[in-house]
């Protein structure tokens, strides 16, 4: 394969995965029946001026379900 081929295909299926990436952000706005967002250990903090929220657990599971996905991926396609 000539390397314009494989930078092409790159940019088709980055295009193609940050598409699936916003319509879940969208989604998960509608449905937030999985909970991320308000799990146990993520961090918040109120003020009397301001809240800062910083979602550590929720950081940990995306996280790994990501490297579980990417890893089956990886695993497949091996030659």
């Amino acid at each position: 394969m000539s390397v314009p081929f494989q930078v092409g295909r790159f940019l088709v299926i980055t295009g193609i995965l940050l598409i699936v990436a916003g319509v879940l952000v969208i989604a998960s706005s509608r449905f937030s029946f999985l909970g991320l967002g308000r799990l146990p250990g993520d961090i918040i903090c109120k003020g009397k001026h301001g809240t800062f929220y910083f979602p550590m657990v929720t950081c940990l599971v995306v996280s790994g379900l990501l490297t579980l996905i990417l890893w089956v991926i990886s695993f497949l396609t091996r030659k």
